[in-house]
C-alpha cells in the first residue's frame, strides 16, 4: 500500500534544537541501536553546532526534522562517516526520530528530501550503515532505493551491522 507521505520540514539545526534533540532522544527505544540511551546536552550541543558548519561548507548536514505544527521530531540529513572504520570519508545520510512518530512516514519523508538535496550540493553516492537488527531502518533504506553493500562487524559493540549504498549521480 501506498500512502501519502507526511509533510516534514528540514532546517539547519538551532542552538535551541539541541535541547530538544537532547529530551525526544531521552527514549530507551529510540535509542536502542544508539548506545541504548541519550548523550548529555554538551554532545548534542556539540553535534548541531558542527552540522551548522557542515551546512555553511558543504551544503547538507544532519538537518533538523519540524513537523506539520513546527514540533522538532528528530534528524535526518547526511555527513561524512566520523568513525576511523568502515566507509570513512564517504558521506553517510542518517535519522533518528521521536517515538511518538515512528510508523507515519516522516523518515521515507525527510530522508527523500535529503537525497535530493546531496544530489544537488554534487554527492556522488551515499551509504547508511544500519544495525542488522533495525529492521525500521532498514525498511527505509529499501523504500530509498538503496541496496544491500556490505555486512560488518562493529569494532565496539561487535555487532553485524549493514551498509547499504546508493548512487546518486549519473556516471
Amino acid at each position: 500500500m501506498n500512502r501519502a507521505l507526511p509533510v516534514v520540514r528540514l532546517r539547519v539545526p538551532t542552538d535551541e534544537d539541541a535541547v530538544a534533540w537532547h529530551r525526544i532522544f531521552d527514549d530507551p527505544d529510540v535509542m536502542e541501536f544508539h548506545g541504548g540511551r541519550s548523550a548529555e546536552l554538551s554532545v548534542y550541543e556539540e553535534l548541531t553546532a558542527r552540522q551548522r558548519r557542515h551546512d555553511a561548507e558543504r551544503g547538507f548536514c544532519l538537518w533538523t526534522m519540524v513537523d506539520e505544527e513546527g514540533t522538532v521530531i528528530g534528524f535526518t540529513g547526511a555527513q561524512p562517516w566520523p568513525q576511523d572504520w568502515g566507509p570513512k570519508g564517504e558521506i553517510e545520510i542518517g535519522w533518528r526520530l521521536a517515538r511518538a512518530y515512528w510508523g507515519k512516514g516522516y523518515v521515507t519523508a525527510a530522508a527523500r528530501q535529503t537525497l535530493q538535496r546531496v544530489r544537488a550540493a554534487g554527492v556522488p553516492e551515499v551509504v547508511a550503515m544500519v544495525d542488522a537488527r533495525n529492521t525500521r531502518s532498514i525498511a527505509v533504506t529499501e523504500r530509498l532505493g538503496m541496496r544491500l553493500a556490505e555486512v560488518f562487524t562493529t569494532p565496539a559493540a561487535r555487532r553485524q551491522g549493514h551498509c547499504y549504498r546508493l548512487p546518486l549521480q549519473s556516471r
